[in-house]
């Protein structure tokens, strides 16, 4: 069972991809961690979890949900992680909460995807080859990580150094607290109401009024609202007006026209 979290489409594609290959179920967390859905997740095949990076860590409302996770049948259980470059302690962090449940850690693999992260300049944004770059390189690693999980074998991934676990650790907490703000979110004209954004938020965070988005005080910066808006009516103070929105749907063309050549 392939289960993942995707704001912007990058993990939903490669885990999509995956149980694809592997003639898996394949389960968009999504609405569960919305709802605080933690009825049991049962499969016969091993659990394969798919998660975005967020500040060297799966974004701290899916590591809480999978904690409170019963999962039964199958005791193996994969990673695989998407970031912009750096999937820091991701691993070790999976590799301890999953011991807990008494399941066996079965390794990790790490996609370098394009950059999703628009509200912040100290992130440029990518140009377009860079994005189809970056695309065809994880297309090509789904084959060997597919391969790995089919044979029963670990994932190899590199090592994670004690220094960043240490560093990492309490910084952050206190950079999501601190940092990940929603104040300056706001919908421009262009807003028709539709209500994605609502839907997408995976901290409920987001509400219409008057048929506009209102943001509260809870964010993880994920960019789904932003990077899903089908009008491009959501701005983050005066940071995004002149940066493309990332989404991987822009791009697909990329992965579909790999996938025909390998059919071929």
């Amino acid at each position: 069972m392939v289960l993942y979290y995707s704001a912007t489409g990058n993990t939903e594609y490669i885990a999509q991809e995956i149980a694809r290959r592997l003639d898996d179920e394949c389960i968009d967390l999504l609405n569960r961690i919305k709802n605080h859905d933690y009825s049991e997740l049962h499969s016969e095949k091993p659990f394969i979890i798919c998660a975005p990076v967020y500040v060297c860590e799966m974004p701290r409302f899916m590591s809480k949900y999978l904690k409170k996770q019963t999962f039964s049948g199958n005791r193996n259980v994969y990673f695989i992680f998407t970031s912009g470059g750096y999937c820091g302690i991701s691993g070790q962090l999976a590799k301890w909460m999953f011991r807990k449940k008494k399941m066996n850690y079965m390794g990790r693999a790490e996609f370098k995807m394009p950059r999703n992260y628009v509200a912040n300049d100290s992130y440029p944004m990518l140009a377009k080859e860079e994005v189809e770059e970056r695309i065809t390189n994880s297309y090509k690693m789904i084959a060997p990580v597919v391969e790995t999980i089919q044979s029963g074998n670990k994932l190899k991934a590199r090592h994670i150094f004690l220094f960043e676990t240490i560093i990492t650790l309490p910084f952050n907490p206190v950079w999501c607290k601190y940092k990940l703000l929603a104040k300056d979110f706001y919908s421009t004209d262009a807003c028709i109401g539709c209500g994605k954004c609502v839907k997408l938020c995976p901290l409920n965070n987001i509400t219409l009024k008057d048929k506009a988005p209102v943001w509260s005080d809870h964010c993880s910066h994920c960019m789904a609202c932003i990077g899903n808006c089908p009008t491009r009516a959501i701005e983050y103070g005066n940071i995004t007006q002149e940066k493309e929105q990332y989404n991987f749907g822009k791009y697909k063309y990329v992965a579909d026209a790999l996938s025909k050549d390998t059919l071929k």
